[in-house]
């Protein structure tokens, strides 16, 4: 249960051997976007909202290992969109194996019970479901009803076949804790191999604006939720244990978003997997020129209320394997869920938000349209 032992020792180790190496910032895991569509529209989701002509486009089988090669991630995390939209996704996945990548494919389940032959279970593989609570919370998170029941026939499926498979949640204002600690305890019940978790995304163009968390609410939710489950002890997590207890406001982390690097259909993402504001053309380009200090809370007025793992999970990789004693006696006692927070990081210094998310989608439309026409031209 929880994060496969296997995988522990591989990212410990492949940590180890950056900072003999001496590198102050590298990937711990590639987030891999090989398409935008989806065949769900959430309402607080905002990597759907493209034209046609952008949610047409796909990476190839060779665009996706190429980005797993030139990263060097020990994890590749494939999103979307849906995933399993992308018909050349079996290659992908077997491609990232034969690496010896962690390879996880994150999936609304509802076209898996017609994929999942396509694929062979692996201790490299794992299918991430997502599920936003139960029935009544996910169906309305993700807008329409019957999700749930789907999903959840999926991911029994997925196990009767040999798959490991975890479930991953978010959680937006107005979330109970008595019913996520319930929720917990029945994937708990179902024999999921792990649970991942965050709060709302902050996505700049998602349709919902109205419910996502600010940093205090987050922390006074995580405590709450983690409190009935015996500081977060009685689920199984497929996160570190200073990262759950970041989210219940116990650590004060700054964000590493250069651990969780983006390839999208556009090119490498500038800074993450929430924030696109520029693109770089390789992954050199994006860790090289990037004004990584420009981004973050304290930093950035958009990055003010994140707590979300693709900016903090690798800061608290980090502190683990400086400090494995601390992590150890916070994964051996649980969760912190009472007694004052940590210091925040304050926003005072914070340069305001620029919107140039329009201007970078309309700039991707004109390189699409110009491609499209040399390829008539040829």
């Amino acid at each position: 249960m929880g994060i496969p032992i296997r995988q522990v020792v591989s990212i410990g180790s492949y940590i180890l051997r950056q900072h003999l190496a001496g590198r102050k910032r590298y990937p711990l895991v590639l987030m891999l976007e090989p398409l935008f569509r989806c065949n769900l529209a959430c309402a607080g989701c905002g990597k759907i909202d493209y034209p046609d002509a952008i949610l047409n486009k796909r990476l190839s089988v060779e665009d996706c290992l190429a980005a797993m090669d030139e990263c060097g991630a020990p994890v590749v995390v494939l999103a979307g969109g849906e995933p399993l939209l992308h018909k050349d996704l079996p290659q992908i996945v077997a491609g990232a194996i034969d690496r010896r990548k962690f390879v996880v494919v994150c999936t609304n389940a509802l076209l898996l019970e017609k994929k999942i032959d396509q694929y062979r279970p692996s201790p490299y593989f794992t299918w991430s479901i997502h599920l936003d609570g139960d029935e009544e919370m996910h169906d309305r998170s993700v807008c329409q009803e019957g999700v749930y029941n789907r999903a959840v026939a999926a991911l029994r499926l997925a196990q009767a076949k040999g798959f490991r498979v975890t479930v991953n949640s978010t959680f937006f204002t107005g979330a109970d804790p008595e019913r996520v600690a319930a929720f917990f305890d029945s994937v708990t019940a179902l024999g999921v191999d792990g649970i991942t978790v965050s709060p709302g995304y902050a996505y700049e163009r998602a349709p919902d604006q109205q419910h996502f968390l600010n940093r205090r609410v987050t922390k006074e939710l995580f405590r709450d939720i983690f409190r009935l489950g015996r500081g977060g002890k009685k689920w199984a997590f497929n996160q570190s244990a200073l990262f759950l207890d970041f989210l219940a406001g116990n650590q004060t982390y700054h964000c590493t978003p250069w651990g969780n690097p983006t390839r999208t259909v556009f090119g490498w993402q500038r800074p993450c997997y929430l924030l696109g504001e520029g693109y770089a053309a390789t992954f050199r380009e994006l860790m090289e020129e990037t004004d990584w200090d420009a981004y973050g809370t304290g930093h950035y007025e958009k990055c003010a209320d994140c707590m979300v793992h693709s900016g903090y999970e690798a800061s608290a990789v980090l502190d683990t394997v400086q400090r494995p004693w601390k992590a150890a006696w916070t994964a051996l006692r649980g969760v912190g869920t009472e007694g004052p927070m940590a210091p925040e990081i304050p926003l005072d210094g914070q340069r305001p938000a620029q919107f140039v998310f329009s201007r970078n989608v309309a700039e991707r439309l004109i390189e699409a349209g110009n491609a499209k026409t040399r390829t008539q031209k040829h």
